[in-house]
């Protein structure tokens, strides 16, 4: 369950990454993406895919808070933010150019606790490290997820072009 954190820290980055006032946008023609902050209607974006990647990378780096929820919603022309408390908030790998983040030496760390360098090692780093995202309901219908290992490898056949249910003898 999220616990909550600050917006402030999300309007300060979207105020420096473009989010036009809606005063600023009121007569314009040019399709926006209209910006929500906890229900509250913070201005637009003209480049919202673009907006979504770099808040999930800060995200994943802890520059912004790991609970806080990013949902595009492509049909509706919205991206909606959350940070307030009480979301149920499900952790899930990250998977990057179709490849697990999570390594051997990440669950050897977790189970010794502590790296290599004899630093401690929890959870925490897991999500710090951007290896786990924390994800609510309503994000988690705007991510693919694959369920099983077996999931994550027919996606990457399928990337190359290959479909492994009729290569059977291959694999």
């Amino acid at each position: 369950i999220s616990v909550g954190s600050y917006s402030a820290p999300v309007i300060e980055f979207l105020e420096e990454w473009g989010l036009e006032s809606l005063e600023e946008n009121a007569h314009s023609s040019t399709p926006c993406t209209k910006v929500f902050v906890n229900g509250v209607w913070m201005g637009v974006h003209r480049d919202p895919a673009n907006l979504v990647k770099t808040l999930r990378k800060l995200r994943r780096k802890d520059d912004i808070s790991p609970e806080v929820s990013i949902v595009r919603d492509i049909r509706e022309k919205e991206l909606r933010l959350y940070t307030d408390a009480g979301r149920v908030c499900r952790p899930l790998f990250i998977v990057e150019n179709q490849e697990l983040v999570l390594k051997k030496k990440h669950v050897r760390w977790l189970n010794e606790g502590a790296d290599d360098s004899g630093e401690e090692y929890k959870w925490e780093h897991l999500i710090k490290g951007g290896i786990i995202e924390l994800l609510d309901a309503e994000e988690e219908e705007t991510v693919m997820i694959s369920m099983t290992p077996e999931d994550l490898e027919t996606s990457r056949l399928q990337q190359s072009g290959i479909q492994p249910e009729q290569n059977d003898a291959e694999f």
